[in-house]
């Protein structure tokens, strides 16, 4: 953010002890107001907004990936966020806040509906070709079903223990939810939102990705591991040690080339083939990541760095070699995001954090600071 202070510009003037003629009056009237003009000009282009604060302007030019922060988007309401999800085919941004998820349109950015009664909100997961979503409540230990027209309640589920990540797998039509608190995953009919098992992962889940073919990955922060489910026998395949990754959070892939992209607490991005389990490619990116993406379009991975402010951009140049593009400014707790693959634009949920409070393990968030970032080239 800018923070320029306006110079105030003073203009003086000697004038003759003479008396003027009413033409000379008017001529020294005229030059008055014409330099009156041109300070307050000065005055309100100084004031005025510098690139990359509120107005939503780029801070200069753009680095060599293209992407730089074009709109801060307020999000109303108070509380914290945590997961968002871009559905690219219907136009909308799903975004978690505390008690609700926030809807918005893709297109226009602006907020298109909301869905209530989430409480402790993590993650969203879609099913477009059941017309259903779904919502992981990590207080109530629930998953919440809803229509994708309509934004209606359509169920409530019975999770673990603080559901937290929750994805949907096409292969099997099951959805899953990962529970921070019971290490262990609900695997529920996405169709009748029936559970169907209850998978114990052997530690804390994280994020988690489908393949499309029945195989389902997901982070083990506290082992430092990658699990390799089977959706539908919802039974543990693999479990790989992920080192040098150490706590592994956010998790994407690329599905060409199966590879697995998972920011580590570390300061590294693991870049692992989903087939065999091996770390391929360790590129540095940002402090306090909590999210992955990956674009086929543009054959760009990312990270989002909540301690260091920024967004790691990394090309996948072949399948086991990486290169670090830059490290796009965004904002210090701009810690997840979710991918556009229509436009390729990033979105970014950030906020002023106050420390936290006697009894609290974490910050919260000053009111009336939530935004929406958005990035794009």
């Amino acid at each position: 953010m800018w923070n320029d202070s306006v110079m105030a510009i003073k203009w003086g003037r000697t004038m003759r002890s003479t008396t003027l003629s009413k033409a000379g009056l008017l001529i020294a009237v005229v030059i008055g107001v014409v330099i009156s003009a041109v300070v307050a000009g000065s005055v309100l282009r100084a004031a005025a907004p510098r690139a990359g604060e509120r107005a939503g302007k780029p801070a200069g030019k753009p680095g060599p990936s293209g992407y730089q922060l074009v709109k801060n988007i307020p999000l109303t309401g108070e509380g914290g966020w945590d997961y968002l999800i871009a559905d690219a085919d219907a136009r909308r941004l799903y975004v978690s806040h505390a008690t609700k998820v926030v809807v918005f349109d893709l297109d226009s950015n602006t907020p298109a509906g909301e869905i209530p009664d989430t409480q402790g909100v993590h993650g969203i997961a879609l099913a477009p070709e059941l017309g259903r979503g779904f919502i992981s409540n990590g207080r109530a230990n629930t998953v919440t079903v809803f229509d994708l027209k309509t934004l209606q309640t359509l169920d409530t589920v019975k999770a673990g223990t603080n559901p937290d990540a929750i994805i949907y797998d096409r292969a099997s039509k099951r959805v899953f939810a990962f529970n921070g608190r019971s290490k262990d995953a609900t695997a529920i009919s996405a169709a009748d939102g029936s559970v169907a098992a209850t998978i114990p992962v052997g530690g804390k889940p994280e994020f988690a990705v489908s393949d499309g073919k029945g195989s389902v990955y997901v982070n083990v922060e506290d082992t430092s591991e990658l699990l390799q489910i089977d959706a539908r026998k919802m039974s543990v395949l693999h479990r790989w040690p992920m080192a040098p990754c150490q706590e592994p959070s956010g998790l994407a892939m690329d599905l060409n080339t199966r590879r697995l992209f998972a920011v580590c607490g570390n300061g590294i991005m693991a870049v692992i083939d989903a087939d065999s389990g091996k770390v391929v490619a360790t590129p540095k990116i940002g402090e306090g990541p909590d999210a992955a993406a990956f674009d086929p379009a543009t054959n760009y991975a990312f990270s989002s760095n909540g301690e260091s402010g920024t967004l790691t951009v990394i090309h996948e140049d072949s399948p086991d070699k990486y290169s670090v593009v830059e490290n796009v400014a965004t904002k210090k707790s701009a810690r997840t995001m979710a991918l556009d693959s229509k436009t390729h634009n990033v979105y970014l949920p950030a906020a002023e954090l106050l420390p936290p409070a006697a009894g609290q393990r974490w910050p919260s968030v000053k009111p009336g600071t939530l935004e929406l970032l958005l990035l794009a080239k």
